[in-house]
């Protein structure tokens, strides 16, 4: 399959938001990673349903949901209500995961599990065979910006060996330092969905900046 490209709202200009997104409407992207921060699971505050409700009014693209919260289960049901087409968790982050998994599909959403960089791949097992994507965070989650984590690349490989027998579809999503410079060799270690943010917002020409991804 081809890749897919997530621009992360999280870099966007919110004081220009409507137009970051009708931005990413009229470019190559095919998502918008939309990052959920709640200060207690990341050291960071980003937005919540009021936010999500407004992309999701200007939005021609899907929206990749990304809760990096605690206890996500509490607040499922409403961010499919803002307009959430795809719903990670974070592995960390949930004590009955697979019932959070089948919560999200019974809402009618994508389900997707995200492990951050000191995660071993292997806790997956048991999971890999429910979720249509894993998300590897190749930063620590809660800030743009950051210097990417080399081991990434063979986690995503490890990703990718583990669901082959048992779900070879899966979709491996990359988030963290992804630019143009490393798009190819992460693309090469099996991941087919990439999140930029920093990488697309701090790009003088930003269409041009989420092609050269997408063309990786």
């Amino acid at each position: 399959m081809n890749h897919l490209i997530a621009p992360s709202i999280l870099a966007a200009d919110f004081a220009n938001l409507q137009r970051d997104v009708e931005m990413i409407n009229s470019s190559e992207a095919d998502w918008m990673h939309v990052d959920i921060m709640d200060g207690l699971f990341v050291p960071n505050i980003s937005f919540g349903f009021p936010v999500v409700k407004a992309v999701k009014k200007h939005a021609q693209k899907p929206l990749d949901v990304h809760l990096m919260i605690v206890d996500p289960d509490r607040y499922l049901k409403d961010f499919v209500e803002a307009g959430a087409y795809s719903i990670t968790v974070h592995y960390e982050a949930c004590t009955h995961l697979h019932r959070t998994v089948q919560a999200i599909k019974e809402l009618g959403c994508k389900a997707s599990v995200a492990i951050n960089p000191h995660t071993p791949v292997m806790l997956l097992k048991d999971i890999i065979a429910e979720l249509d994507m894993v998300l590897v965070m190749s930063v620590n989650p809660g800030f743009g910006a950051q210097k990417f984590i080399q081991h990434s690349y063979t986690k995503i490989s490890e990703v990718k060996e583990l669901s082959m027998n048992t779900n070879p579809n899966l979709l491996i999503e990359v988030d963290g330092g992804v630019d143009s410079s490393n798009a190819a060799q992460l693309l090469a270690a099996g991941a087919n969905v990439l999140v930029a943010g920093n990488s697309v917002f701090s790009a003088a020409n930003q269409p041009e900046a989420i092609s050269k991804l997408k063309h990786s």
